[in-house]
C-alpha cells in the first residue's frame, strides 16, 4: 500500500558546477566555495590541470590528488569515491571537462571506436556514454558536497534575422535563457543541469556568476553582482543542512569605477535591490519563459534592444516603473509555475 506523509525539506549534499574560459576565475571561485562549505576542515581537490589548484595552496587549506589520462568518466567516479572514503566532506574536481573533451575522454573514446566508419557512429557511443553514466550515478550517490569545475568555450551558429530575413552568425544559445553570450561548458550537454546549481564565469568579470541553473530556493544566497565567495558557500551549506532560516548573502560594497577588482555600479536601469529581485525571478522562470515572450508585453523596451537579446541589457534599459511592472509580471508567472509542480 502506498502511504503519503507531509513533505519536509531534509539535509542534502550539494552538486555545484563552475564553468568558464581562461581568466574567468573558475578554479579560484571553486576553492572559495569549497572553503565556505568546509569551514575549518580541509577539503579535497582532484586535479587534472597539472597542479593549477596548488598555485593557491598558500591561501587555502586542502589536500590534492592528481588525475592523469586516460580521462575516462569512471576514473573520475573512482577518484571522488576515494576522496569520500577518506572522510572529506567537500570535494572539488578541476577540471571535469577532461572526461568529455580530454585524452581518453568520451569524445576521443567515441572516435576510436568509430574508426572512421560512419556506419558505426551510433554504436560507438554506447560504451563511452555508459561509462559517463557511471560517473553521473557516482555523483548522485556521494555523501560529500562536490564542486565540478568546467572549461567553457565560445560557440556560434547561423540564424535568420527576423527583421532582415538574412542568415547571420550569432552566439550559440544552447543554454536556457540564451543569455550566456555563446559560451558553452565543455561537458555532456545535460550535466550542468543535473547539478544542484551551476554557473558560468566570464573573463571580463572574473568570479561573477551567470546562472546556468539556479533554483529559486537558492537564488537569495547567490548574489549575481559580486564574485562567488566563502559567504556564498557557507549560506548554501546552511541551506543544504536543512536549516529553515539561512541568511541571504549580502554582496560586498562596490568599489568606485576604476578601483579594486569589483564590478563598477551600473550607470542606468532600476535601483540595485530591485535589479537583484528581477535577476532572481527571471532566472527562476527562464527555462519556461523566453525573453521574446517577456518583451512582447513591454514594446518600448523591445524597441531599444539589439539581437541577440540579453537579459542584462533588457534589465538595464528598464525605467523604475517598467522594472516594477516586469517584476510583478514575472513573480506572478513564477507562482503559477510553482502551483503546477
Amino acid at each position: 500500500m502506498i502511504a503519503f506523509a507531509p513533505a519536509k525539506r531534509e539535509a542534502i549534499r550539494l552538486l555545484l558546477g563552475v564553468a568558464g574560459g581562461t581568466g574567468s576565475g573558475k578554479t579560484y571561485s571553486g576553492l572559495r566555495l569549497a572553503r565556505g562549505l568546509s569551514g575549518e576542515d580541509r577539503f579535497a581537490v582532484i586535479d587534472t590541470e597539472n597542479g593549477r589548484a596548488s598555485m593557491y595552496a598558500d591561501e587555502f587549506s586542502f589536500d590534492v590528488a592528481p588525475l592523469g589520462p586516460p580521462f575516462k568518466p569512471s576514473k573520475y567516479a573512482e577518484a571522488i569515491q576515494a576522496a569520500e572514503a577518506k572522510g572529506y566532506g567537500v570535494i572539488m574536481v578541476d577540471s571535469t571537462s577532461h572526461s568529455w573533451t580530454g585524452e581518453g575522454g568520451v569524445l576521443e573514446w567515441h572516435d576510436e571506436l568509430e574508426r572512421g566508419d560512419a556506419s558505426r557512429k551510433m554504436l560507438a557511443w554506447q560504451e563511452p556514454k555508459k561509462d559517463h553514466r557511471t560517473f553521473e550515478n557516482a555523483l548522485l550517490q556521494v555523501r560529500a558536497h562536490v564542486i565540478l569545475c568546467f572549461r567553457a568555450s565560445p560557440k556560434v551558429e547561423m540564424k535568420r534575422n527576423a527583421e532582415t530575413g538574412r542568415m547571420e552568425v550569432v552566439p550559440k544559445q544552447r543554454i536556457a535563457g540564451g543569455s550566456l553570450d555563446g559560451w558553452i561548458p565543455e561537458s555532456d550537454p545535460r550535466l550542468p543541469y543535473e547539478l544542484t546549481a551551476s554557473f558560468l564565469l566570464m573573463a571580463d568579470a572574473p568570479g561573477i556568476p551567470k546562472p546556468i541553473k539556479l533554483p529559486h530556493a537558492l537564488a537569495p544566497y547567490v548574489p549575481l553582482d559580486s564574485p562567488l565567495s566563502e559567504d556564498v558557500g557557507r549560506a548554501l551549506g546552511v541551506w543544504a543542512a536543512g536549516d529553515d532560516t539561512p541568511v541571504p548573502t549580502e554582496p560586498p560594497a562596490q568599489s568606485p569605477p576604476g578601483e579594486g577588482s569589483g564590478t563598477p555600479p551600473r550607470p542606468s536601469g532600476p535601483e540595485h535591490s530591485l535589479g537583484a529581485d528581477l535577476d532572481r525571478v527571471f532566472y527562476a522562470v527562464q527555462g519556461s519563459l523566453s525573453l521574446e515572450q517577456i518583451l512582447a508585453k513591454f514594446p518600448r523596451v523591445a524597441e531599444v534592444q539589439t539581437l541577440p537579446f540579453r537579459w542584462e541589457k533588457v534589465r538595464d534599459s528598464l525605467t523604475q516603473t517598467e522594472a516594477e511592472a516586469m517584476l510583478s509580471r514575472l513573480s506572478d508567472y513564477r507562482e503559477k509555475l510553482e502551483a503546477k509542480q
